[in-house]
């Protein structure tokens, strides 16, 4: 399966004898799930165990599977029936709300002294790179935050950690707001940073329990409008905040918005979340669940190392282009208010937030067209293909114009903050079906899964905070934005690679290494992963077909028209 050619991909044979080969339980794709075929040919006992969930069969005959007309598909999905599903849409929105805004007040911290790092470094007698090199400390900080919160959830489960998470930020923040000294404050600017991204590891998680997979990806982008929108925020509140006060009134309205998230969570996400499973954990226990292997290790899959990559990629340019016109509006434009500065990143804000909320419906769309055009049968990769446009064309086109013109000083400041727009709305119509994908192609694992993209997408967007003043000065502006053109280019090449081959990539893995081809219950219950109760006794009674008798052949040319 692994190294079957993209022409047995489009001539699957459908014949019985073929499904019914003798392919053993743990080299078969462990993301199809499929009802009984009533058809003795495939009467093979594969067991629950081997099947994972990635994607969805329907129930039909082996006779049914031969027939060029296919009946009306039926998704069936592990969490089909996840309780929450059936909640009223209200309570839906507003747990998608309240995550998101706790998502927010994370990352506004992370640009928020961008604008004021002139006043801070003069505070404290230092340099602006300085200041800078503290908030790319505390972005890569916010991607390490789920090897210290996500170990706490089955010890005390997934909403006392959340809410336990809110405070510890609180108390950084106040913290960092009092600091006396530039080691203090780089300290407590850093701290705070570790309980960044567990907000958005776990509000993903929270919110598949909520959505199923053909609507989660709606949920999703708007999800994504807290994570997106805090960034290009930050430095606009600053600067407008700096222009009449001092930077530290900059934190205190930062520690209010952690405030009011935490209300809302206690208001809000009284249900829901897994609860603890370890009620009397063993030191055992405690270092398996600490332990940074159980997230690392996920990245053996190439699929998911991948889109990390791709994740990685995108900061990189979405922080590069929040990073460089302020430093480029003061040296070349000479606006040295810094309201002035932070007006410039409404461009980017509205870019960001119109590029999430599209990009989670265009995902959702081509999940149900490619679900149509398989006879029922859903493979999450598919959602990465409704951003192929953004990615060569959009993305691209947008960085040059942005970055030449203000190298070039061609169209004063109309040309960059049109394209800025432009660029930010397309990285994040491309990345809202990049970031659902990550949160449910290892259903079992979704927490890892999301906490190891976390890691190196953040990575990324320390290393863009710390190095994109430095490039721009030595190299220019316009190179600069070439680069991350190039950067944003390979994502998409990244994500095309996983859109076809994504489903042999895992079957690899499990054929290389077929033990850990699934957790055994009792260690997925130390962890985070869905719970499988209501599905296993239709998981049972399944067989498993081999991946190229199951897909019929997609269209020519389909792949670049979702």
């Amino acid at each position: 399966m692994a190294h079957s050619s993209m022409r047995d991909m489009e001539t699957p044979d459908h014949s019985p004898s073929n499904i019914a080969s003798s392919t053993p339980a743990t080299s078969i794709m462990g993301d199809i799930h499929e009802l009984d075929n009533n058809s003795s040919s495939i009467a093979s006992s594969t067991p629950a165990t081997s099947i994972m969930g990635d994607s969805e069969k329907l129930d039909h005959s082996s006779s049914s599977i031969a027939s060029s007309t296919p009946p009306t598909p039926i998704v069936v999905d592990l969490e089909e029936h996840s309780p929450g599903y059936d909640a009223p849409a209200a309570q839906k929105w507003l747990v998608v709300f309240t995550t998101s805004f706790l998502t927010l007040t994370a990352c506004f911290s992370s640009t928020s002294l961008l604008a004021a790092a002139d006043q801070i470094a003069e505070e404290f007698g230092t340099q602006a790179n300085t200041i800078n090199y503290s908030s790319a400390g505390l972005l890569f900080a916010m991607g390490l935050s789920s090897f210290v919160w996500g170990p706490i959830i089955p010890l005390c489960g997934r909403l006392y950690a959340w809410n336990a998470c809110i405070i510890a930020l609180l108390g950084w923040t106040l913290a960092a707001s009092f600091a006396p000294n530039l080691e203090t404050f780089i300290l407590f600017r850093v701290l705070s940073g570790f309980q960044g991204t567990f907000f958005h590891v776990t509000g993903q998680a929270i919110i598949a329990e909520y959505f199923p997979p053909v609507r989660r990806g709606a949920a999703t982008g708007l999800f994504l409008c807290g994570p997106v929108l805090g960034p290009p925020l930050g430095p606009l509140v600053a600067g407008v905040i700096t222009t009449y006060t001092t930077w530290r009134v900059v934190l205190w309205v930062q520690s209010g918005m952690v405030a009011l998230g935490l209300i809302l969570s206690l208001i809000f996400l009284q249900k829901g979340g897994k609860a603890a499973t370890l009620k009397h954990p063993s030191i055992r226990d405690l270092l398996h669940i600490w332990n940074p292997i159980r997230i690392i290790s996920l990245m053996r899959y190439p699929n998911l190392l991948l889109t990390n990559v791709a994740c990685a990629l995108v900061s990189w340019s979405g922080y590069a282009l929040m990073s460089s016109p302020g430093h480029l509006l003061r040296t070349q434009y000479n606006l040295n208010s810094p309201t002035l500065v932070g007006l410039f990143y409404l461009s980017p804000a509205g870019g960001f937030l119109a590029g999430s909320v599209l990009g989670g419906f265009s995902s959702d769309r081509s999940v149900k067209l490619w679900i149509e055009q398989r006879g029922g049968i859903r493979l999450p990769q598919d959602r990465l293909r409704s951003g192929f446009l953004s990615w060569f064309v959009i993305i691209p086109l947008a960085s040059l114009l942005f970055g030449w013109g203000l190298d070039r000083h061609v169209g004063g400041l109309a040309l960059p903050i049109v394209s800025a727009f432009f660029a930010s709305a397309a990285l994040l119509e491309a990345f809202a079906g990049l970031a659902t994908y990550c949160a449910e192609v290892m259903p079992l694992n979704r927490q890892e899964a999301i906490a190891s993209k976390y890691i190196v997408q953040y990575t990324g967007s320390a290393l863009a905070t710390m190095f994109t003043g430095p490039i721009v000065d030595t190299i220019g502006v316009g190179l600069q934005s070439s680069i991350s053109a190039f950067l944003g280019c390979a994502a998409g090449g990244l994500c095309v690679l996983v859109a076809l081959y994504g489903v042999n990539m895992q079957d690899w893995v499990h054929r290389r290494w077929p033990a850990k081809a699934m957790m055994p219950r009792n260690e997925e219950d130390l962890g985070d992963g869905a719970s499988l109760d209501h599905v296993e006794p239709v998981l049972e009674k399944n067989f498993q077909l081999r991946l190229n008798a199951a897909l019929p052949c997609p269209p020519r040319g389909a792949l670049l028209l979702v």
